[in-house]
């Protein structure tokens, strides 16, 4: 079984900042495509960014020149630096990865918990 544990949220004014972590841990032999997805109340939950194992990148328009996501493959780590915040940029944001497991033989998605965001204006 894989883990994915979220930290960093919290409650920031419009134009601030704030860091999101999230580390897989558990049976884990290597892990493909890393991201953050967000969803707001009443919305459908949506990609924020995404990165590969080799390191593309992929971004929603919304967020694109405020957010930067980066991943640690020696720590299994995905962050999301997330720079002037808006109100709208408020949700619960949730870490997925792609985990093939030690004797497995395809590639398994997992989810975080999720992490509150909250963008106060």
């Amino acid at each position: 079984q894989v883990q994915l544990v979220e930290s960093g949220g919290g409650l920031v004014q419009a134009g601030g900042s704030l860091r999101l972590s999230c580390a897989a841990s558990g049976n884990i032999f290597s892990i493909n495509n890393m991201g953050w997805y967000r969803q707001a109340p009443g919305k459908q939950r949506e990609l924020v960014a995404g990165v590969t194992r080799g390191g593309s990148i992929n971004y929603a328009d919304s967020v694109k020149g405020r957010f930067t996501i980066s991943r640690d493959n020696a720590k299994n780590t995905v962050y999301l630096q997330m720079n002037s915040l808006k109100p709208e940029d408020t949700a619960v944001y949730y870490c997925n990865a792609a985990v093939l497991g030690n004797g497995r033989y395809a590639f398994v998605d997992y989810w975080g918990r999720g992490t509150q965001v909250t963008v106060s204006s």
